[in-house]
């Protein structure tokens, strides 16, 4: 694991250089390096960064690894309007017959 004040270095990097093209594994190692910070002070002095490379990975539209897993699935046909079912055997009609 890396020390503290290198890991929100590294972060702060990552932040200040990232670019399209980079953006989704500059933020999964950001991550990583957020995982192995000691204090919720220091993870919060890395949210900002954290939240920074969130946004712009959103607004590039990039979409991270486990994306496509996800993308992956069909979505499923409309349900159509049914008809009315049959009555079941047995059972007796909705009206009487007159």
């Amino acid at each position: 694991m890396s020390r503290t004040p290198d890991a929100l270095a590294e972060i702060r990097k990552l932040y200040y250089a990232t670019s399209k093209a980079t953006v989704a594994r500059d933020l999964d190692r950001a991550i990583d390096l957020l995982k192995g910070l000691p204090s919720d002070d220091e993870r919060e002095k890395a949210a900002v960064y954290m939240d920074g490379l969130a946004q712009m990975r959103s607004e590039w539209g990039v979409k991270s690894a486990a994306a496509p897993a996800r993308a992956a699935k069909t979505p499923s046909a409309p349900k159509r309007a049914t008809a009315a079912r049959p009555a079941a055997r047995g059972s007796r009609p909705a009206t009487r017959p007159r």
